[in-house]
């Protein structure tokens, strides 16, 4: 993992301040689903890895913002998270959180033979937002997310994986139920609606 600064807790009001979403085979059309959910009152910020390749244009963007009321954006350094914006990690940038709630992006190593890493976004969330995160883990091909959605679990947040069986590639899914006791898991046209459920 990449090495990370000790953080102090910061919270508001609300029950969660933040969603963390993590995808890789079959994304697009999941991502695409689930983000339609959103009302333009929702007022988290969400954040998504979404594995693709390093010359990846700004395609994601364009998608899904034709499905979603809310603003879709890369996410660029040392901006500060604003509420209701979904924000995606750049092609070959890890995406992080910092304490002082802006973000953060870092070309070190890959960790689960990806760049951007669901692990690194996970886990850099985790120690901000501690109990009031959501944690989403949805379709994909390889174990990246696992130890994330774990970390999350333990600093007391709140653990959402798609459904193995209905995930187009089910071994995101399989590898983060292993790894954790998962709050829900839901097949995925039931995962935005429990998140706006749990958020208001």
């Amino acid at each position: 993992m990449l090495k990370r600064k000790k953080y102090s807790k910061k919270s508001t009001n609300r029950r969660f301040d933040a969603v963390v979403v993590g995808v890789s085979a079959g994304g697009i059309n999941a991502l695409s689903k689930l983000v339609s959910y959103f009302p333009a009152t929702f007022c988290q910020p969400i954040f998504i890895v979404q594995h693709i390749s390093p010359k990846s244009d700004n395609y994601l963007v364009d998608i899904l913002r034709k499905v979603t009321k809310l603003k879709v954006k890369e996410a660029d350094e040392k901006e500060s998270i604003a509420e209701g914006i979904i924000y995606l990690a750049p092609p070959n940038y890890h995406l992080l959180i910092e304490d002082d709630h802006t973000i953060s992006l870092s070309t070190e190593e890959r960790i689960s033979f990806a760049r951007p890493s669901v692990d690194v976004l996970f886990e850099s969330a985790a120690y901000v937002y501690t109990s009031k995160l959501i944690g989403v883990i949805l379709t994909g091909a390889n174990k990246d997310g696992a130890l994330g959605l774990k970390r999350i679990k333990e600093l007391g947040g709140t653990t959402i994986v798609q459904n193995p069986a209905t995930a187009e590639v089910n071994s995101m899914p399989i590898a983060a139920i292993q790894a954790t006791n998962i709050d829900f898991v839901l097949d995925l046209d039931e995962i935005g609606p429990k998140i706006i459920e749990i958020s208001c």
